[in-house]
């Protein structure tokens, strides 16, 4: 492989020559993104026409018009009042936060335990089975503990968030220095590198992109507890205002705020595949 191309081999009589493949062009990359946005445009569209149809059955169901505001004309209309009225972000800033804090601590602890665990043999077997126990237990089980150990619900749900989000991102981290050649640190060790110099220089980078990784799917655990979280103790957030909505029968309202939802949670986990797809370098094995 060459800076101006892939080598492509070709057989002719009995012997081989070598051509130069060219860089994909503007026009290919171009066609390739219209390509992407197309799909993306036609699964948006089944996606309303189902919503269409089963809020068109709804209204036509005796025993289930009342929620004919779930269709997508109304719930749409109550999302641009929302929106223009800054009640979207009213409601979505405290989920942010809160959201934020917890993976903020389950990174902060996440991290060094997984790098414990990931360079030293012994710890791993000495956790491996108590880690593996608590990560199958609901985080929502601990919240009677976490009202009673918190002050305040805000910490509450930090913690609860943490719970959840802190195994997809040691088990992430522990697996990715598992994966790193042995070989850099015997020459690292060789050229006179030092513990610290062994951390930044060449784990954590090496290592950068497993640790997104498990930030991406600690993410999506967390959106998921966040909702259920805030339907207790909390007068703020999208779980408080999905938990509102059905109480004053806002059924509009209601299915607003789960797009707002999804629109929050589809366009963080993109920035975090972003990420990873920038640090998509190959490693040494």
């Amino acid at each position: 492989m060459t800076a101006s191309g892939d080598i492509a081999e070709r057989e002719t009589g009995g012997s081989v020559s070598l051509t130069m493949r060219p860089p994909p062009g503007s026009a290919e990359r171009m066609g390739k993104a219209l390509e992407g946005l197309f799909y993306a445009v036609l699964g948006i569209a089944l996606l309303l026409a189902l919503w269409w149809l089963g809020a068109w059955a709804v209204r036509n169901n005796p025993r289930l018009f009342a929620f004919a505001d779930f269709a997508p004309a109304p719930a749409l209309a109550s999302l641009w009042r929302m929106i223009t009225t800054g009640e979207a972000v009213d409601m979505s800033a405290p989920s942010l936060y809160r959201v934020g804090g917890g993976l903020l601590w389950a990174v902060c602890l996440g991290v060094p335990m997984g790098l414990v665990i990931g360079w030293f043999e012994t710890a791993r077997k000495i956790t491996n089975v108590p880690f593996q126990f608590l990560r199958m237990i609901s985080p929502l089980s601990w919240m009677p503990i976490a009202v009673m150990v918190y002050a305040t619900w805000d910490a509450a749900i930090i913690f609860l968030i943490a719970v959840a989000a802190i195994w997809p991102v040691l088990f992430s981290t522990a697996a990715g220095l598992k994966r790193i050649d042995p070989a850099w640190f015997k020459v690292a060790r060789n050229l006179g590198a030092r513990p610290w110099h062994m951390l930044f220089v060449i784990i954590l980078p090496a290592i950068s992109q497993d640790i997104l990784t498990g930030m991406r799917l600690a993410l999506g655990v967390a959106w998921i507890v966040l909702v259920p979280a805030e339907y207790l103790g909390v007068t703020s957030g999208l779980g408080y205002a999905i938990n509102d909505a059905r109480d004053t029968l806002e059924y509009d309202r209601l299915a607003a705020t789960v797009l707002i939802i999804g629109f929050i949670g589809f366009t963080l986990d993109s920035l975090l595949q972003l990420a990873i797809r920038r640090l998509n370098w190959v490693r040494a094995r």
